[in-house]
């Protein structure tokens, strides 16, 4: 019996394997949806594969196995695919992509790779494309582009948000997102098919005011939000909330229902129901665009809200309340008709007010004002006991309605005199926001393969016949082979274009408006730099490319949409590129002041100016390494690729074409060679070590001792016998001595000053950005801070004096 255990452990362990099929091979088929699956990986938390949307409607997702309903993830959420012969495949080059009946690709993940490759469902929810050998190397990830819901862990950014559902059953794009705004504010959205609305935080409170109603703030720009596995979901802008079980671990999914709320849902694992232990909105009637125009949201404890058209309206379609109610009368706008108001008490309808709203009007005057106004669909009258003031609100259009008990003003609806009086009110027991019924997709390929048999042997009679042509055909194909591809690099070119706002500029345009590349404003490894005067007279950079001149066009173009992703203040903007043959080029604007490299030896950079490019500098790294979607290490910072611009502000240049990396990729093998400028590279590069965003750490540390000192980097190293270098006398060595040496109670930064600062300078502050450089140029690189720790401690001096 003991010798046969270990058999039959190695039987049960491969039942295991092949029942949870994490990373399952492709393609993964519409035409067996119950065997066609990814189950997670070690749990089996999650399935991933194709669901029924429709009648011979399919889309593929993330749902949690023990609860097939709570989908989390789709890909294809507003393309659904055809139940026969739709499939998601992975090609030869790397690139996912979800057909609709062998066809039509509907769907894709735009990815490149020469290395095999896996699809993996991990236990947290999150799909992973990643390299076989290096499962640390992933290409592509659920986690960045969600549809309705958010799980633990899973970070929404500036770049990503929520999208609801249309309705209970219809898993399509839907009327509400949750995002974060230009204010850095964590927002609520109804975008409805003729208006759109904030509605959560308060619109009422204006941006400026965010934090006094609601403890948010709009000074973090980083914009990122994140669920934790016991409860407590935070946002950049202070925004924080915790659910009524907060502390246990359990399973949990934030979603952005269809009805406009943000709620959290808990269970325990194994258990089908979901208890909501959170919700944003408490109040659900004051969502916008729920109950549609025209109509009434209420709400009672017992049976939940519901929808009322107004007095003299019917629904448009009993089945979608959302599209609301229309009126039973032919509204005009001529001098003959004559028009009453009818009151409506405890109702509000927030917004579109004509104009602005009017103070001291009596009721004669405010029903005269909406009488001489076409528009005017009925007023809100309202008493403000705090100034003794009546405030008339002429409204355009009656939508976000609501019954508030205790509201103290009035509704006046505008109707015909002549209208039949009749109440059409709703008594529906229930909101249905849409219709859950499914339909069958028209699919006009399908319909054309009616009859295929006999097509078929048409055709081939036509091929025997043309066997000329067809040869004819083939040679034409080759020869235009490469016109082909350009077509297509078109097309890409385009999609980038509408995508980041680059434009794309042929080769003669860039070389009339550098006059034949005839100024040249710099020059490095990668590229030589140019001025030029744009066709619509803006003065820009333009780079020629060397390194990437022998790239394809659609790598190229790859690389250069990662820059549309890149915004900041501190970062040099890019306004287009041009590839056309050989040449490789990109257009950034122009900075009047030249690099910090031209300007350290001239008298032109005072304290102030250094200590602000010095943060400056801090925060587009910390960008580039913490911020932004895709994490850029630049590997090579120093003054010359540092641009001032007219009022000395820096912005980081040469970063749009480094090499973007996971964050989960430890190994970095991406990097073939050393990068960077001598003097300005860490030791990682030297002793062929692990490269992290250290490597920046460091060069920015060496930028900020040579700004403080106005001493090269390189000044006093030396050459031994062997002709190795020496590092004993190194600008950051020389500093670290200069403070060691420092009699106790003296101002060490003294000794190291650039003497053509003088005495003009502020002491605490040098004294922390020469402290704080010289922790970023530690040579173990774990001793380092990262940028944003940086940034915090620069910022917290920036104003002392």
């Amino acid at each position: 019996m003991a010798s046969s255990s270990p058999t039959f452990l190695a039987i049960l362990l491969l039942l295991l394997f092949f029942h949870f099929r994490p990373s399952s091979p492709l393609p993964l088929s519409v035409e067996s949806p119950d065997e066609d699956v990814i189950v997670s990986w070690p749990k089996g938390t999650f399935t991933a594969g194709f669901r029924r949307v429709g009648e011979n409607a399919y889309c593929f997702g993330v749902w949690f196995s023990q609860a097939e309903k709570s989908v989390v993830w789709m890909a294809n959420r507003d393309l659904p695919v055809n139940g026969k012969r739709s499939s998601l495949s992975l090609l030869k080059n790397g690139n996912l992509v979800l057909s609709d009946a062998g066809q039509i690709d509907v769907w894709a993940t735009n990815t490149l790779s020469p290395e095999p490759l896996e699809l993996h469902l991990h236990d947290t929810g999150n799909l992973v494309l990643r390299e076989q050998s290096n499962r640390s190397s992933v290409l592509w990830q659920s986690f960045n582009f969600p549809t309705d819901t958010l799980l633990p862990g899973q970070i929404l950014t500036r770049f990503t948000k929520l999208v609801s559902s249309r309705s209970a059953g219809n898993h399509s794009s839907g009327f509400y997102q949750l995002f974060f705004d230009n204010d850095n504010v964590f927002r609520l959205l109804y975008e409805g098919p003729q208006v759109s609305s904030v509605y959560w935080p308060d619109p009422w409170l204006v941006s400026n005011n965010v934090g006094s109603g609601n403890g948010r703030s709009t000074y973090n720009s980083s914009k990122v939000a994140v669920l934790d596995d016991f409860g407590r979901f935070s946002a950049s802008d202070h925004f924080d909330f915790k659910t009524i079980d907060y502390g246990l671990l359990l399973q949990r999914r934030l979603t952005l229902d269809y009805d406009g709320n943000v709620r959290i849902y808990s269970r325990k694992n194994g258990q089908e129901d979901w208890s909501i232990t959170g919700q944003f909105k408490s109040q659900p009637c004051f969502i916008h665009g729920i109950c549609g125009p025209y109509s009434i949201c209420s709400y009672e404890q017992a049976i939940g809200r519901k929808c009322t058209c107004l007095e003299g309206f019917s629904w448009i379609d009993s089945q979608d309340w959302s599209l609301g109610c229309k009126p039973n009368f032919q509204p005009t706008c001529d001098n003959k008709t004559e028009y009453h108001f009818v009151p409506l008490d405890e109702v509000d309808f927030y917004g579109y007010d004509y104009g602005s709203s009017f103070s001291n009007y009596t009721y004669k005057q405010c029903e005269k004002l909406c009488l001489g106004l076409c528009e005017c669909m009925g007023f809100q009258y309202t008493f403000a006991p705090e100034n003794g003031l009546f405030w008339c609100y002429p409204k355009t259009q009656l939508l976000n309605g609501h019954r508030s008990p205790g509201f103290t003003g009035q509704i006046f609806l505008r109707r015909p005199k002549n209208s039949v009086q009749e109440n059409h009110l709703q008594n529906n027991d229930g909101l249905v926001c849409s219709r859950n019924a499914e339909k069958l997709l028209e699919r006009p390929y399908v319909k054309g393969q009616k009859n295929g048999s006999v097509k078929f042997m048409l055709w081939f009679a036509v091929g025997l016949g043309g066997f000329e042509v067809m040869c004819i055909f083939m040679v034409w194909c080759f020869l235009f082979r490469s016109s082909n591809h350009l077509v297509s690099a078109d097309r890409q070119g385009y999609v980038l274009a509408a995508a980041t706002g680059f434009r794309r500029y042929t080769y003669s345009e860039l070389k009339q408006a550098t006059k034949g590349f005839r100024e040249e404003i710099g020059r490095g490894a990668g590229g030589t730099v140019y001025k030029g005067v744009l066709s619509d007279n803006r003065v820009a950079a333009i780079k020629k490319l060397h390194e990437f001149a022998d790239q394809g066009e659609s790598e190229f173009l790859t690389e250069v949409s990662i820059i549309g992703r890149l915004n900041h203040m501190n970062l040099i903007g890019m306004w287009g590129y041009c590839v056309e043959g050989k040449h490789r080029m990109l257009v950034y604007e122009y900075m009047e002041n030249g690099s910090l490299a031209n300007n350290l030896p001239s008298n032109s950079l005072d304290w102030s100016k250094r200590y602000n490019i010095a943060v400056g500098m801090a925060k587009g790294l910390a960008y580039l390494h913490e911020e932004c979607l895709e994490w850029i290490l630049h590997c090579d910072i120093k003054p010359q690729n540092i641009l001032l611009d007219s009022d000395y502000q820096p912005k980081v240049a040469d970063f749009g074409l480094s090499k973007p990396l996971n964050r989960n990729n430890l190994n970095n093998s991406s990097f073939s060679r050393i990068r960077g400028t001598r003097g300005y590279m860490a030791p990682e590069w030297v002793f062929n070590l692990q490269i992290t965003s250290k490597v920046d750490v460091y060069s920015y540390g060496i930028v900020v001792l040579e700004m403080i000192t106005g001493r090269s980097p390189m000044i006093g190293v030396q050459v031994t016998e062997l002709g190795a270098e020496s590092h004993n006398e190194r600008l950051a060595t020389w500093v670290r001595e200069k403070r060691r040496k420092a009699p106790a109670g003296a101002c060490w930064v003294e000794q190291i000053v650039d003497p053509t600062l003088g005495s003009d300078y502020d002491m605490k502050q040098m004294e922390i950005l020469a402290t704080v450089a010289l922790e970023c140029v530690e040579e173990e690189k774990d001793a380092r801070p990262s940028m944003s720790q940086v940034v915090e401690r620069l910022q917290s001096h920036e104003h002392d004096s």
